[in-house]
């Protein structure tokens, strides 16, 4: 098996899809100044220059659903069927995650027909919530037990919080709330059980969990003490929180990856590069601060042991589809 990076965390931002969330009202999207430059020959330059040989592109917040239904179902297909055609024409360099047009789940367990079957998907993006149904209500359940018997990857990513108004104070929200959502829809999946009814889930938290490992010990004390235990799920809040996957995008490095570790086993980490929202000389800057970390695996490269998880993550029984375009270049015999 190859040993080039597997970035699990990496955008992709067609035009096409700029110029309709603009109109959608996104032209700061989260609070940031604009929107990003992308194109397939600069993220195929950062790839190469960094030694990542495989990018699983999904798109960002604020993703496809801006109020209506059918436009999220067209924007869903248009971005999908567009990453697919990226994957086949630079085979094994793409993969794809694909996007729902949540919180619309008749269309997301279409789009996840289509996606897997007809695509040949490697796994999906959610994110933290869209229009404040975050991952742990109810209404999900259906599209949760779909993507249990599918054996699904999902990448979960951030977006701005319903509060985002009063609890930004002005400044972007990727800064800081990223953080605590993504920790917000984590601890929803837990305590609502969702994690344990569907176990064959393989969920992937980016920015090395946001604010998870240092509020484990505190989400498994209040689930003890507050949740009914006839509704309490079988593995307490860090035992469920230890099988998850955990990428390594944006300041991974002094603090984040050593409070990370105090969690979950190094088996658990993979790696992200979150570009093309984190700009190149940014990107570069924290692969190079990866690769002078010190291994917590003895005879091993922090290269070597995130490419091996994702290895493990996309060959073994999670696997969806082995036909899968993008992720032949993962699980090819070297």
């Amino acid at each position: 098996m190859s040993s080039g990076l597997i970035d699990v965390h990496a955008h992709l931002l067609p035009d096409f899809y700029v110029q309709q969330a603009t109109a959608a009202g996104h032209a700061h999207p989260d609070g940031m100044g604009g929107w990003p430059s992308w194109s397939v020959e600069a993220h195929l330059d950062l790839m190469d220059r960094n030694g990542i040989e495989i990018a699983m592109l999904s798109m960002s917040s604020p993703g496809v659903h801006f109020g209506d239904d059918k436009a999220a179902r067209l924007l869903a297909r248009r971005v999908n069927e567009y990453t697919a055609e990226l994957t086949r024409d630079h085979p094994g360099r793409f993969g794809n995650f694909v996007s729902l047009p949540l919180p619309d789940v008749d269309g997301s367990l279409e789009e996840i027909a289509f996606a897997f079957d007809e695509l040949g998907a490697d796994g999906l993006a959610l994110l933290t919530h869209t229009h404040g149904v975050y991952l742990g209500d109810q209404r999900l359940d259906l599209l949760f037990a779909e993507l249990d018997r599918r054996r699904a990857v999902v990448f979960l990513h951030p977006t701005s919080p319903v509060c985002w108004e009063q609890s930004a104070l002005g400044r972007p929200r990727p800064m800081v709330e990223y953080i605590f959502d993504t920790a917000r829809t984590v601890t929803d999946l837990v305590m609502a059980g969702v994690l344990t009814r569907h176990p064959n889930i393989q969920v992937i938290v980016p920015h090395c969990g946001g604010a998870v490992p240092v509020l484990a010990d505190r989400i498994n004390e209040f689930m003890r003490l507050f949740l009914p235990s006839e509704n309490s799920p079988s593995l307490d809040a860090v035992q469920q929180l230890r099988g998850l996957y955990y990428d390594m995008a944006g300041t991974a490095f002094p603090r984040h990856v050593p409070a990370l570790l105090n969690l979950v086993d190094p088996d658990r980490v993979l790696f992200g590069s979150d570009y093309c929202w984190t700009p190149p000389p940014l990107a570069d800057a924290h692969i190079a601060a990866i690769d002078a970390a010190e291994s917590p695996v003895e005879g091993t490269t922090w290269r070597s042991l995130t490419t091996a998880n994702a290895q493990r993550l996309f060959s073994g029984d999670s696997a969806v589809n082995d036909s899968r375009p993008g992720l032949s270049a993962i699980t090819r015999p070297a």
